[in-house]
């Protein structure tokens, strides 16, 4: 039986294939305060804008392509059980063909009914605007977890971290709740590994992690090999 390998990605995995993160221009997010167009208020006072915002970013996205980090994840298949547990609302995890992939904070392919979070719809890239509404007659909006918003995928993740064999974290920093408590969840003996060019702060709470100070590109594939090596 193969082992569970589960993989916490973040925003350094899809940065390096050309995805902007709002962390990276001091909270503004592509020339917006995070407020702005990523909260329940910012929704309220201009839907408008936030749909806009929403549909730049779903188009740079299906543009984008996976780097070697997330096809290297993909390529363990062959050797574990591979479950990828994602901050990212790309769908690059699945380009580079996981096929094991919850996602903590939503999708940028997927909108759904302002009423009803059940009612999800996928676009692909396809832009939405004020008027295009859900099957039961409401306006549609990014099926995405912003700020302020409960988290419902949490649970299962948590599920997850429980079962696995190998725990790995790749390009996050530990510090986005509730996705950064789950490796409190991971049993004490399982072998950590976490793969970033920083070491997060808040990892020195942990004993026993094996750090990789690379890039996702770079420092995933390593990774890799020492799995396969050392734990398959």
């Amino acid at each position: 039986m193969k082992k569970q390998l589960v993989v916490l990605t973040g925003a350094g995995i899809s940065a390096e294939s050309g995805i902007k993160t709002f962390r990276d221009s001091g909270g503004l997010w592509e020339n917006h305060n995070i407020e702005d167009v990523a909260t329940p208020e910012g929704w309220n006072k201009n839907p408008a804008l936030v749909l806009q915002f929403y549909n730049e970013r779903r188009a740079k996205a299906c543009e984008a392509n996976p780097n070697a980090g997330h096809l290297a994840l993909a390529a363990l298949e062959k050797y574990f059980d591979v479950n990828i547990i994602t901050q990212n609302v790309d769908s690059l995890h699945e380009k580079a063909g996981s096929t094991n992939v919850l996602h903590l904070h939503g999708e940028l392919c997927k909108v759904r009914s302002i009423k009803n979070e059940h009612l999800i719809t996928d676009i692909g890239g396809r832009a939405i605007e004020i008027g295009d509404l859900a099957e039961d007659g409401h306006q549609l909006r990014p099926h995405i977890v912003w700020f302020g918003e409960a988290v419902p995928m949490i649970d299962p993740a948590v599920e997850i971290a429980r079962n696995a064999d190998i725990f790995v974290v790749v390009g996050t920093s530990l510090q986005v709740y509730p996705a950064a408590g789950l490796i409190n969840y991971v049993q004490k003996t399982v072998p950590k590994f976490i793969v970033d060019p920083f070491i997060p702060e808040a990892s020195s709470n942990y004993k026993d992690i094996s750090f990789i100070t690379e890039t996702a590109t770079v420092g995933v594939p390593q990774l890799a090999e020492i799995l396969i090596r050392e734990y398959q």
